[in-house]
């Protein structure tokens, strides 16, 4: 992990940029909710891109990690290890891979007053396992097959077979049985108001403006010192960075060109994380162009993909040859996909997609030409997507970049293309599975190429399944060699997410990033643990 921060010298209109606060407090600069200028303390107001749809566990809230609401068994440190949380120590697993038993805490409390237990762990898990709960997440556990309480402080899971990275799903938050009560899991007030064991609680939730945090005094970690954290919703990327510099917000998610205008300013700081985040264009194996293979192939080394790292991305990011980054222990060398517009060229000849009068190819009267959707205001998605659309176009494929809210591409993932975002840092299989597997095409945001090679399938399951690393590895490395051949994405780009900040707190770290960069993860992934400058 890399973290690269210019700061600009703290001079006097820092002074300045709290003006109108009740106190010298870091964070006074913001109006979201009352989070700023209140005198009730130290807080921090933060801009993000995204909202999530729900803040309960139940139905996939905060499942990798870093929920400030709640804690799970386990959590992660700055450098990814797990380390315990809710548990005492890391889990005891059976010779056979099939039993985990964790020892819990016994001095944790909800943020209600009540007291955490083994019953909570017993009650989260078997809802999200139950089919009646709308988790899109489900499969991620589908290899638990009973969780027990032994007693209050002992929790024993046994999985129908072995599955090597357990132990990271456990890191999914634990929610409270009491509080939750007999609502219904999919449409209570749970989900917008939640009881849980984690650094803060929930003040308040404005959809689509802000989510407003509250320290929680009794956590069993010790209080934060940021009493208020408030996560604004501010989709587009260029109002994020108006409200940023007109000092409404303390910090805020940038597209790299958009961060580097701070650079330079008295007070701020810009944060540079690496990622597994990688954007990568969807094409739909029912489409009939982006189903051919031969168009798909021909994509894959037509994209200039150092051009997009250098000019949209202006350096923050890296190539990327597949959804495992190039500098994982788990890429396989020999899948990286050189740039060959001549080779495109020559497959798309052979396969009979001749050049047509306006330059577009055709075959048996179909244009070699789709649509390719990016959502609105995001400005990466948006240069990719037309970077993209210029190299197809040099090998004659006409793609159509069109923006659209989410609420439109969803619908229409089946026949057209999206800029697509994901990647997760840990485990191969937290990626690969999803977006590959046969059996999770069309499943919501899961495999929305409807990819499906058994050859893939098959070394999914092996990869999952066996707990003998050189196994995985194999299975994996399997796995990026028949994507290469048969590719389902073009893949682009692995981005750095980069932050803009009020530079005054200390302790301010980040991780190797996840595609989320949100509520779970930036600069403040461990903001509880933050201290105000002196």
């Amino acid at each position: 992990m890399k973290v690269r921060m210019m700061r600009g010298a703290i001079t006097a209109l820092l002074v300045g940029a709290l003006a109108g606060t009740a106190c010298s407090a870091p964070g006074g600069n913001g109006d979201e909710g009352g989070a700023a200028g209140s005198g009730t303390g130290h807080s921090l107001v933060v801009g993000i891109a995204t909202e999530p749809d729900t803040l309960s566990p139940l139905l996939g809230y905060g499942k990798d990690g870093n929920s400030k609401i709640f804690d799970g068994l386990l959590s992660r440190d700055v450098n990814l290890d797990l380390v315990p949380a809710l548990a005492t120590d890391l889990p005891e697993v059976s010779g056979d891979g099939l039993t985990w038993t964790y020892t819990l805490r016994e001095d944790v409390t909800f943020s209600d007053g009540s007291p955490f237990t083994a019953s909570d762990v017993v009650f989260t898990y078997e809802t999200i396992l139950d089919p009646g709960t709308n988790n899109p997440a489900r499969d991620e556990l589908a290899a638990l097959d009973r969780v027990e309480a032994v007693d209050d402080h002992t929790v024993v899971f046994t999985l129908s077979h072995p599955y090597a990275p357990f132990a990271e799903r456990t890191v999914l938050p634990i929610a409270s049985e009491e509080a939750f009560g007999d609502q219904d899991v999919n449409t209570g007030p749970y989900n917008t108001a939640p009881v849980g064991t984690g650094p803060y609680t929930v003040s308040s939730w404005s959809r689509g403006e802000r989510i407003v945090l509250e320290a929680n005094p009794d956590h069993w970690g010790g209080a934060p010192a940021v009493e208020r954290l408030t996560m604004a919703i501010v989709p587009d990327d260029d109002a994020r960075a108006t409200r940023l510099r007109a000092g409404e917000l303390d910090a805020a998610v940038l597209p790299p060109r958009l961060a580097a205008g701070f650079a330079d300013e008295p007070g701020r700081v810009v944060i540079h994380a690496e990622s597994a985040d990688f954007r990568a264009v969807t094409l739909p194996t029912g489409h009939p162009v982006t189903g051919d293979i031969a168009i798909r192939r021909a994509l894959d080394i037509a994209v200039d993909r150092e051009a997009i790292v250098e000019a949209v991305l202006d350096g923050a990011g890296a190539v990327a040859h597949g959804p495992v980054p190039t500098a994982s222990p788990w890429f396989a060398e020999g899948t990286e996909r050189p740039r060959d517009p001549g080779e495109a060229a020559r497959i798309l000849d052979e396969a009979g997609w001749e050049i047509g009068g306006d330059g577009i190819r055709e075959r048996d009267g179909e244009r070699a030409a789709f649509t390719l959707y990016y959502p609105s205001g995001d400005r990466l998605r948006q240069e990719h997507a037309l970077a993209y659309v210029s190299d197809a176009r040099e090998i004659g494929i006409d793609i159509t970049a069109e923006s659209a809210s989410w609420e439109v591409i969803a619908p229409a993932m089946d026949d057209h293309a999206v800029l697509n975002g994901g990647g997760n840092p840990t485990d191969p299989d937290f990626d690969l599975y999803g977006l590959l597997h046969s059996e999770l095409a069309g499943d919501g945001w899961n495999n929305m190429a409807r990819y499906a090679n058994p050859a893939v399938d098959e070394q999914l399951e092996i990869g999952r399944r066996t707990v003998v690393e050189e196994e995985r590895r194999e299975a994996y490395e399997a796995v990026q060699r028949e994507l290469r051949d048969n590719p389902g994405y073009t893949f682009l780009t692995h981005i750095d997410h980069v932050y803009v900040m009020n530079d005054e707190w200390e302790n301010v770290t980040t991780q190797l990033e996840p595609h989320d960069h949100g509520l779970g993860a930036g600069p403040w992934w461990n903001i509880e643990d933050w201290q105000p400058r002196s």
